[in-house]
């Protein structure tokens, strides 16, 4: 899989990448990230790449020469399954999404900055808008890099167990249930016996309702 990113900051997604379950994949050869500086993009000596906006109002707006100039780059060289802003108007993201991500082979991440994109970019190059949440961050890198996260566990050969990624949370609506290691008691504490009772039957079936229980309590939303 190829994933390039359009960042004004690329120096906050080097350090999460090279130093998670990302670096991991792009170390395998499983996933071939690619981040790009808009400001190379830039015609001006300054290398800004934002202006007013028009209209007026406080703020600052990415703008469209830049963004243009890197996608149509970008464009000219792979064939991308979709272009992706990150924004707080956009589709919240989920499991779901994260899913059908991992099968694409190739997918530009746009990092929304300052007041926000030029809002041609969304009628030229994009073809979904993701949010991570109702809330506003100073930028889309951490957006971004969760998206790159939650895609490249899901990528065969990432994990070391694969089968794990199935049993997370949200893979079947449902919240994961409670889960324990050793020692088998700790102060006062005790790991449930049907745990420790080698029925993999009845282990299953405490999963599957302590999943419900939580999911109930916690996010009953998802079970509508």
């Amino acid at each position: 899989m190829q994933i390039d990113i359009i960042t004004v900051h690329p120096p906050l997604l080097d350090s999460f990448f090279n130093h998670s379950i990302v670096s991991r994949a792009i170390k395998k050869g499983l996933l071939d990230l690619r981040i790009h500086n808009l400001r190379d993009y830039s015609t001006n000596n300054h290398r800004s790449v934002d202006d007013y906006p028009y209209g007026g109002g406080p703020g600052m707006v990415l703008s469209i020469e830049p963004i243009a100039a890197c996608i149509d780059f970008l464009n000219s060289k792979t064939q991308y399954d979709d272009i992706i802003l990150m924004t707080p108007d956009g589709l919240p993201f989920n499991q779901y999404m994260a899913n059908e991500l991992s099968n694409k082979q190739a997918f530009v991440i746009l990092c929304g900055h300052y007041k926000g994109v030029d809002d041609r970019v969304r009628d030229l190059f994009i073809t979904r808008e993701i949010s991570i949440g109702d809330y506003v961050l100073t930028g889309g890198e951490i957006p971004a890099a969760v998206v790159v996260d939650a895609t490249a566990r899901l990528l065969p050969g990432v994990l070391g167990d694969e089968s794990s990624a199935l049993s997370d949370s949200f893979q079947n609506d449902l919240l994961s249930e409670p889960i324990y290691t050793r020692p088998a008691v700790f102060r006062g504490l005790s790991v449930p016996e049907v745990l420790l009772s080698g029925n993999f039957k009845l282990i299953d079936e405490w999963k599957m309702n302590l999943s419900l229980e939580r999911t109930k309590k916690n996010r009953p939303d998802l079970l509508k």
